[in-house]
């Protein structure tokens, strides 16, 4: 089993969470979406509509899929099955979130991974918080890690203790206050890597060292306005190269992608996208990618 040491390989295994485990009911979406700081209520049959959609895309492409259960410790942020955790070559790093409603995920997804046979060979400790969405492989062993709200100076350490088997080079993202500590800023938010040579990415969010950095690494980058970065445009997942899913609503975006010869799967995705702030790479977890 080959795990995930890169963002754009061939996906060959996910998991992920059905919004009926993640929201529950509607009384508890009307309940709980200001304590998770939702945008509004997401309606809880149309998030359903919506997911199916997205996960018949999956379907078709990602052979092994699977589904984290309800528990009752885990929230509406649940849905977004990416943050609990980051997979190395070897397999899997157990995180705590910056957000702390969303801690009690960590011991969750540890027990659901080795009830499946998947290796776990890291956990945060002590005052380390961080989430996967601030972990970016830019290739099979470079590695770069925001450093922001949700990922502080002890996470960081950690994981370049972590992760020196795997990487020659750790890059250390410093990341901007942006829209403050409520809202969810991660590397991810400004940066999904698509191919070897290609990313989306929204500039103006972007420390400069990093965007001349993917620049001499000879990454074509293509650029998402402010209106569709707001409407998650730059979240973008890779199912293999330049094969990729993209929310619905972002039509620059998806012409630019098309231009530089990639193929786009679109869902809607305003109940379970943008209502809670994360996009098809939030939603997914990849376990295990191609070459």
């Amino acid at each position: 089993m080959h795990f995930l040491s890169s963002m754009y390989g061939p996906l060959e295994r996910v998991v992920v969470k059905r919004p009926e485990q993640a929201f529950r009911s509607q009384p508890y979406l009307d309940d709980q979406w200001r304590t998770f700081n939702y945008v509004s209520a997401p309606d809880f049959e149309e998030a359903i509509r919506e997911y199916e959609e997205f996960l018949g895309i999956l379907e078709a492409h990602v052979p092994e899929i699977d589904f984290l259960p309800e528990a009752e410790e885990a929230g509406l942020d649940s849905l977004y099955a990416h943050d609990p955790v980051k997979f190395t070559p070897e397999g899997a790093i157990i995180l705590k979130s910056g957000k702390a409603l969303r801690q009690p995920e960590a011991r969750i997804y540890k027990e659901y991974l080795e009830g499946k046979g998947i290796p776990v060979i890291g956990e945060l400790t002590g005052d380390a918080v961080s989430d996967g969405g601030d972990i970016v492989w830019l290739d099979d062993r470079t590695i770069a890690v925001g450093r922001g709200y949700r990922t502080n100076d002890e996470a960081i350490r950690q994981l370049r203790r972590i992760t020196e088997p795997y990487v020659d080079e750790f890059i250390e993202v410093q990341l901007p206050h942006d829209r403050g500590e409520a809202e969810c800023l991660h590397l991810m938010s400004f940066l999904s890597l698509v191919d070897r040579d290609l990313a989306v990415v929204h500039s103006p969010l972007m420390p400069v060292f990093l965007r001349q950095r993917l620049l001499e690494r000879g990454v074509r980058l293509i650029e998402v306005p402010a209106d569709e970065y707001d409407r998650l445009g730059c979240n973008v997942l890779a199912l293999a190269p330049r094969h990729v899913v993209l929310p619905s609503g972002n039509p620059v975006t998806k012409a630019a992608l098309e231009e530089a010869g990639a193929t786009v799967h679109e869902y809607k995705g305003d109940e379970i996208t943008f209502k809670g702030t994360g996009g098809p790479t939030c939603l997914t977890c990849p376990v295990v990618r191609g070459r």
